[in-house]
């Protein structure tokens, strides 16, 4: 689906990612995870060309240096946000709307199945954004990126600032999208929780690939639990 390679992303003097190589495989929960700072966001921006980057990004089998990030989104790359980022003054439909800008024949039956899949927002369909609570946010911001019907459904911390419930929600929808086939780069601090749905994952520490492996043998690691599991 997508391999990265000796990828760098640097603001000014300040070294963001170092030089990191992984990748992504066809219907696959691949996890980023490690501390605040340690250049998760910055991978996601630079797989999107948000942000200046060196280093190679083959996705669907072309480079993507040249594309801007529309073009990248039209080709199947879709990003949730951290902190969800939705139209706070738009309604849940009007958010739907945006994310379908580029697939706008498909609206209503789209429309219908993020329903189907997040029976809350419908609920709340004629609601400004802004009145959700975090956790009807977070679902809307993953229905509108779903809205493009991306191959890649890219997210960036998306438990951050929600109560454990709601986070288990969030996560159980995750496996789902992976059993209807999108393939998924999940970013996140919480590890435990990250860990517990992925295949595989990278963990990243000052902007270095410290370690990878197995999902389900990093939960067992010693390592992985001292430093991000509460030991």
């Amino acid at each position: 689906m997508i391999k990265v390679k000796d990828l760098h992303v640097n603001y000014g003097l300040i070294k963001a990612v170092k030089g990191i190589s992984f990748e992504v495989p066809d219907g696959k929960i691949i996890s980023l995870i490690g501390s605040n700072g340690a250049g998760k966001t910055s991978t996601l921006a630079a797989l999107l060309n948000s942000v200046q980057r060196q280093g190679e990004v083959i996705f669907g089998g072309f480079e993507t240096k040249n594309h801007k990030t529309h073009t990248l989104v039209q080709k199947g790359l879709a990003l949730v946000p951290e902190g969800r980022k939705i139209f706070i003054n738009l309604s849940v439909e009007e958010n739907l709307r945006m994310g379908a800008f580029n697939n706008d024949e498909n609206y209503e039956h789209l429309k219908d199945t993020m329903y189907e899949l997040f029976p809350r927002i419908k609920e709340k369909r004629y609601q400004l954004g802004g009145t959700l609570s975090g956790g009807e946010q977070q679902m809307l911001a993953i229905s509108r990126a779903l809205m493009s019907e991306p191959k890649l459904l890219m997210l960036d911390e998306p438990s951050l600032g929600l109560a454990p419930k709601i986070v288990g929600e969030v996560f159980a929808i995750i496996q789902r999208l992976k059993e209807e086939g999108i393939t998924i780069l999940l970013v996140e601090q919480n590890a435990f929780a990250a860990l517990r749905i992925s295949d595989y994952a990278y963990v990243l520490e000052n902007g270095k690939i410290a370690m990878e492996g197995e999902a389900s043998s990093m939960i067992g690691n010693d390592d992985i639990r001292k430093k991000y599991l509460g030991g």
